[in-house]
């Protein structure tokens, strides 16, 4: 990710025929309104805010915050030491409350839910790029409840999720017969196997077998760039709102540039799966799909309309970088510890057997390797600082103030790394899940509470996610070896580092996979004949964003 310099780089450059003294006064204006309405503001309030470091006037505590390229998680958790377990910053108009306690978050966001289950404004990502009904940024209201109600219906329960069990287990078929040909590149497989997965459900979409699928490649450009956008002081915009009324030719006002770019991809990447679908139904040629049964049932009405297209395209979002992030942190671990690997095997092995491959019904038999999902998603959560929360009220908790529209942000790596529920954090180490064989005293929290989200805003597809997850673990584990790799005969140490994102992946790494025998090959070669290709809807895609 490049660094951005919290968006400063935008003041650097101007037109040549820029009046100074009209771009001086336009800024000097801005900043004067925002300091007099801080002032008011804390003259109103009598109760503190949160504890924090001091900040300076005007910006605040601009320079405390980390860049778009730190791991936000490590700087965050450094708060804890220094002013508990809930602390407060202030950029510029905007209050961000940082949870570095789990409890704290439990008493905000799950006993107190109906306060905090909005979501913080995201000037930049919301209303120029046109996220903003999209079901991860809307605010909680109408369309919010609507988009999690349809979503809930087909993906929120457990026999919901289980009609998508064929699904799943013939695209992780896939992904191990993909493995087999080209392994070195295990995170391209891992990235067709989930977006497939998620395609065929949204919108009863067949990706390509081999190459760049046309829908896939434009869903994860749109996701990349909203995970970019969405990062804290990518955009000044989002800390300073006053700047979205500087003309796009000032100093300061270019970032309206990239707003109008990705603007057009986003209605791309929503409108045209829309078009898609509704053509294939018009011709009886559609595969049952979350839109499908949507538009089935629900009248055609605008809002309907508009919450059915962007509940979609949010499915997607929602449930492929996050599965891709999980399955690669997940190869990631067995190559670093390799004792880990050899006892999941061990199980397979004796419970499966050698001559098919475990699927959702064995899960309850496996308990390791039901332990190790757990182990992986503590050991990496893929949301290390959560998504944000706000309040649309003031409130208070514990004699502090939360002001309204706040930022409040989870430290979910926190709550998976505290050495004191979770021993010796940075191993991995699965059997701490299991009964009788826990590394504390009482059962630790199961990490899948944190890792999808709290309260009313919980992922409506944990479900459905944690089954592929499970399903890419088991099956991987069942007939591949995943080890360092080895180059010239000296052995090539993985690290265990990760990306400073939103949606944190490992970073690059290589491995070796291979097949555990001739007979584990032979078993992924047969699974060409029971999940074969099927033809793309690639052709029919075109033809729908072509008119």
């Amino acid at each position: 990710m490049e660094n951005s310099s919290l968006g400063l780089d935008y003041f650097t450059s101007a037109p040549a025929n820029s009046s100074t003294s009209l771009v001086y006064g336009f800024v000097i204006a801005l900043f004067s309104l925002f300091f007099l309405e801080r002032l008011f503001q804390s003259r109103k309030n009598a109760l503190p805010l949160p504890p924090g470091p001091r900040g300076f006037p005007l910006v605040g505590n601009l320079l405390d915050m980390p860049k778009p390229t730190d791991f936000q998680a490590h700087h965050w958790a450094k708060h804890k030491d220094l002013y508990g377990p809930i602390s407060s910053v202030s950029v510029f108009s905007k209050t961000m409350i940082v949870l570095n306690d789990p409890e704290v978050v439990n008493d905000l966001f799950e006993k107190r839910s109906i306060e905090f289950s909005s979501r913080p404004q995201q000037i930049f990502a919301a209303d120029y790029m046109g996220w903003k009904h999209g079901t991860g940024l809307i605010k909680y209201n109408d369309s919010l409840r609507f988009q999690r109600k349809a979503m809930a219906r087909i993906l929120g329960t457990k026999s919901a999720a289980a009609q998508y069990n064929n699904l799943q287990e013939a695209e992780v078929g896939h992904f191990l017969l993909n493995m087999l040909e080209s392994p070195q590149d295990l995170r391209q497989h891992l990235a067709k196997e989930a977006g497939t997965i998620i395609l065929k459900l949204s919108y009863g979409y067949t990706t390509e077998r081999s190459g760049k699928d046309p829908l896939l490649s434009i869903m994860n450009k749109a996701m990349e760039d909203l995970a970019l956008a969405i990062v804290p002081g990518r955009y000044m915009v989002d800390n300073f709102p006053m700047m979205r009324y500087i003309p796009e030719w000032l100093p300061g006002g270019g970032w309206k540039k990239d707003g109008r770019r990705y603007a057009a991809d986003v209605k791309y990447t929503v409108e045209t799966p829309y078009k898609f679908v509704q053509k294939q139904m018009e011709q009886e040629k559609h595969e049952q799909s979350y839109l499908s049964q949507a538009l089935e049932t629900t009248e055609d009405t605008p809002m309907n309309v508009r919450n059915n297209k962007w509940t979609a395209a949010s499915i997607f979002g929602a449930g492929s970088d996050t599965t891709v992030a999980v399955n690669s942190a997940f190869y990631l671990a067995m190559a670093l510890f390799p004792e880990v690997q050899k006892r999941a095997q061990a199980e397979i092995d004796a419970v499966v057997g050698s001559d098919r491959l475990p699927v959702a019904s064995d899960r309850k038999s496996l308990p390791y390797v039901d332990a190790l999902v757990k182990e992986i998603i503590r050991w990496h959560p893929i949301v290390p600082m959560g998504l944000p929360h706000t309040n649309e009220k003031d409130a208070e908790y514990k004699g502090y103030r939360i002001p309204k529209h706040a930022i409040l942000m989870p430290n979910v790596w926190l709550f998976t790394h505290d050495p004191t529920v979770y021993p010796d954090p940075f191993q991995v180490r699965p059997e701490r899940f299991l009964k009788g064989q826990t590394l504390t005293a009482k059962n630790p929290p199961d990490p899948l509470s944190f890792a999808f989200g709290f309260g009313r805003r919980v992922c409506p597809g944990k479900l459905l996610a944690d089954n592929t997850v499970y399903l890419t673990f088991a099956q991987s584990l069942a007939v591949y070896n995943i080890a360092k790799p080895v180059v010239d005969g000296k052995t090539i140490e993985p690290k265990a580092e990760f990306k400073a994102s939103v949606i944190s992946h490992p970073a690059d790494y290589e491995v070796s996979v291979k097949p555990r025998s001739a007979h584990h090959e032979k078993m992924i070669r047969a699974l060409e004949e029971k999940f074969p290709w099927q033809e793309s809807n690639a052709k029919e895609f075109m033809e729908a964003a072509a008119s």
